[in-house]
């Protein structure tokens, strides 16, 4: 069942998937269109589960879902896996390699590998004040207090000096 990502409560589990470019409006509105039909018919053990998404600064998919009715089951979490893949598949991109990293380049979001961000760090091309993306997050709580934050608050402070 379809519900409107604000109305869904902060305990919603939340699952993001970033883009390794910037997507154009067309292959947002895909991603929309493709994505709400998906998540109409989204179950569990035959019990519709109630989700909602966004898409963000044209690079990140986030689906968050109310698990107080209705949790997801592995069959259900494989069905989603599946549906992002086909995504990938038509449009080119990349969205399941967690070994990357997006952050603000100034007014800009940058997206490198986890080696390439290591060297700037170690460069100090990018610093702890850097504003990073932690898809790592699991619910919209988090998603919403920790999601943007500077390297220093997240897992990637491990790679700065």
């Amino acid at each position: 069942m379809l519900a409107d990502f604000t109305d869904l409560p902060e305990n919603s589990r939340i699952w993001i998937y970033q883009s390794n470019r910037k997507l154009s409006e067309e292959e947002v509105s895909l991603i929309e269109s493709k994505t709400a039909h998906f998540l109409e018919q989204w179950t569990a053990h035959g019990a519709d589960l109630e989700a909602g998404f966004e898409i963000k600064h044209n690079r990140f998919i986030v689906i968050g879902l109310n698990q107080t009715n209705a949790s997801a089951s592995g069959c259900s979490i494989d069905a989603s896996v599946h549906f992002i893949q086909s995504l990938e598949k038509e449009l080119g991109v990349d969205l399941m390699d967690k070994m990357n990293v997006t952050f603000y380049n100034g007014e800009f979001i940058a997206h490198k590998s986890l080696a390439d961000f290591k060297k700037m760090a170690k460069n100090n091309s990018v610093s702890k004040n850097t504003v990073v993306f932690n898809n790592l997050v699991n619910t919209k709580a988090e998603y919403l207090e920790h999601w943007e934050v500077p390297a220093k608050d997240s897992w990637h402070s491990r790679f700065l000096a």
